[in-house]
């Protein structure tokens, strides 16, 4: 296929598979467990097989005392393979922690936006139309939504959909791009921002952007540098992040579990170092897949192994390819440090349930 290769390979061949607990990724992997076993409506990403495929692996999983051996019994691991990228690309992302409030104040002035309800998802013919998978009808007619520079300059202002404030634009910013965030109420209290929609416009990476222009290169180009450049230069960097039309809604939810992100794309709760954002057209949410890549040197300065067991829970507008992940890093500070620097190469093994293993290789 156009979109990766799998070959068939043995758990013996996936280094650091024995030295990984497993246990995190069959209590994720139970969370996605419901969502791969109902049928599909529409077609299904090329890898991510029909619900009867992965049944018995899901009821087992409940039950599952041995976690290897489960893993090992019900899956078949296959090596894949991307023309495009063979070297691969592995990210990180986090949930950042930030001041806000209920109420705007000029110490909180940026406002967190819930969905609109003129927001909507394009039929397909609209969709050829638009080039647009999101966008508004007006007087019947489908439009692209408001940019973000509209947004921010306040055309959504005075329609009841502030859920809170915050203090920076920047720190706004970096938390639309991560898709989730935890916000600390000057008021007391903390509330969860996670993921509810996008406006449609295509992404468009700022960091790029800085790095064509010469500002920085795209060696030394990560998370920390574009954000300290930002903050030294608030005007210019308004306009550069208005260059980036795409822009993200919230809703709240509750923290339940305080060892659990926010709900992703996969509508589960993340765990930290166990959940990773996949491209979407090409891998089922729920799938298992063997990460063997390294820490970014900045966090770890031998650019220690990370070998684990993974489980796609989440997806992105930047996350494009086989063998292409970002992995779900937690939060705090440390979580910031190396999802912040994180761009390593490195190998995917996706663990499919024997029936499509078989069919796909």
């Amino acid at each position: 296929m156009a979109e990766g290769t799998l070959r068939a390979v043995r758990f013996s061949d996936l280094k650091g598979w024995d030295s990984d607990t497993l246990n995190g990724a069959l209590a994720a992997f139970r969370r996605s467990a419901s969502q791969l076993t109902k049928a599909k409506a529409t077609a299904s990403p090329p890898f991510a097989g029909h619900p009867d495929d992965w049944r018995e692996a899901c009821v087992a999983a409940e039950q599952a005392t041995d976690t290897r051996q489960f893993f090992e019994h019900f899956f078949v691991p296959c090596e894949v393979k991307d023309q495009a990228r063979p070297e691969g690309l592995f990210t990180g992302y986090f949930e950042p922690q930030l001041a806000g409030t209920r109420r705007a104040s000029p110490d909180f002035p940026v406002p967190v936006y819930q969905k609109p309800d003129d927001l909507v998802q394009f039929t397909s013919a609209d969709e050829a139309v638009t080039g647009l998978r999101y966008g508004r009808l007006v007087n019947g007619k489908p439009q692209a939504y408001l940019t973000r520079e509209a947004i921010e300059e306040g055309a959504l202002a005075d329609r009841g959909l502030v859920i809170c404030w915050l203090k920076s634009w920047v720190d706004a910013f970096f938390m639309h791009i991560q898709g989730s965030g935890r916000v600390i109420l000057e008021e007391g209290g903390v509330i969860r921002l996670s993921y509810a929609a996008k406006s449609g416009h295509p992404y468009t990476g700022v960091g790029g952007v800085l790095a064509d222009r010469g500002v920085m290169t795209r060696q030394t180009m990560s998370m920390q540098t574009v954000k300290a450049w930002m903050n030294d230069h608030p005007e210019a960097a308004r306009e550069l992040m208005w260059l980036n039309q795409s822009y993200i809604f919230f809703r709240e939810t509750p923290v339940e579990d305080e060892t659990l992100g926010a709900i992703g794309a996969a509508k589960v709760n993340l765990t930290p170092l166990r959940s990773l954002a996949v491209d979407r057209t090409i891998w089922g949410f729920g799938t298992p897949l063997w990460i063997d890549s390294h820490y970014p040197p900045e966090a770890r300065p031998g650019g220690d192994p990370i070998q684990r067991l993974m489980i796609a829970q989440d997806t992105g507008s930047a996350i494009k390819g086989a063998v292409r992940g970002d992995f779900y890093w937690g939060w705090g500070e440390d979580a910031a440090l190396v999802a912040g620097h994180m761009k390593s190469p490195g190998r995917m093994t996706v663990l499919l349930p024997r029936p499509l293993a078989q069919r796909l290789t």
